[in-house]
């Protein structure tokens, strides 16, 4: 297998100058899928216009976005600005949303530095007239840390209704195993796995059932360095939204929340700022309908651009 995978795309300058000719999308531009189906913008996030023109009259059920943590277009923010641009986007995500709506939203949590921004962040939701209804996390096999510290090990995931949108009980892979809770039913002594209905697991607010993408992976997309799971999407798409929904997202980055509407019959609204993970959002896309492979493992988007001059290589 060949092996050509990408450096961190935010971070390359003189690759990005030599990708950017090769993306569909310029600032203020979109992509309407020719199966009408989903649409990718390169927008900012926090312009009203540009955003309520991606989503047009048709109001999503359900929101998942993914922001930079602590970051704003790849520059270092102090908390107190990264703050009043999470107010922006946010604002305008509720005003988009339908009147029974599911919003997601994953954020870090520094601890390095008194767990920011996080605390700040749910302190601003109290303000934003969304009702809270759970705060998950998402265990990673690898982590950061000390011989001093516990090592972090987490991604934090917060959950907001608007109104009384649709749930969907989800169940793991995880067989139940362990007896207990007895209780009556219909005169009868029962325990939980007689009760149940289904032989596996639920997933509740601590999910350690999902594999971090790593290079090896199919879905894995080199050069994205804060790419989620599709599994855990695919979680919140199934138990949020029915099929023929729509779900927005505004920080595509690899394309997870478009791959997984496409795989579960959803709508996708999706931007990003970068005309670069627009172009990989909108590939990923046409590489899954074509092959049905959900990444390129350790390959990369540009294969092709990549190797298009061997006497020129890019030079990572």
């Amino acid at each position: 297998m060949k092996n050509n995978p990408l450096p961190r795309l935010d971070r390359e300058g003189d690759l990005r100058e030599r990708l950017l000719p090769h993306c569909r999308l310029k600032y203020g531009e979109v992509w309407n899928d020719p199966e009408g189906r989903h649409r990718v913008a390169c927008i900012d996030a926090t312009n009203y216009d540009q955003v309520t023109n991606l989503v047009g009259a048709r109001k999503p059920e359900l929101a998942i976005q993914d922001p930079p943590y602590n970051l704003v277009a790849f520059d270092e923010q102090p908390l107190s600005n990264y703050i009043r641009w999470c107010h922006r986007w946010v604002q305008l995500t509720i005003d988009c949303l339908a009147g029974n709506s599911a919003f997601y939203v994953w954020l870090g949590a520094d601890q390095d530095n008194d767990f920011q921004p996080l605390p700040d962040f749910m302190l601003m939701m109290r303000q934003m007239g969304m009702k809270s209804r759970s705060f998950i996390t998402m265990r990673n096999q690898r982590g950061y840390g000390t011989q001093h510290n516990w090592m972090a090990v987490r991604q934090e995931l917060l959950y907001y209704v608007k109104g009384s949108p649709t749930f969907t009980v989800q169940y793991t892979e995880i067989p139940k195993i362990l007896r207990g809770y007895y209780k009556h039913v219909n005169g009868q002594m029962t325990e939980n796995i007689e009760r149940s209905r289904s032989e596996n697991i639920r997933p509740g607010n601590v999910w350690v059932d999902i594999q971090q993408v790593f290079y090896r992976m199919e879905e894995n997309v080199s050069g994205c360095y804060a790419q989620k799971p599709l599994k855990a999407i695919d979680r919140i798409v199934l138990a949020s939204s029915s099929p023929g929904d729509t779900v927005l997202d505004f920080f595509a980055h690899s394309g997870t929340t478009l791959l997984s509407c496409e795989r579960h019959q959803r709508r996708c609204l999706t931007a990003d700022i970068d005309p670069i993970y627009c172009e990989i959002t909108i590939r990923r896309l046409e590489r899954f309908r074509i092959t049905g492979k959900t990444g390129w493992q350790n390959q990369n988007p540009f294969d092709i651009e990549t190797a298009a001059d061997e006497r020129e290589p890019l030079l990572f």
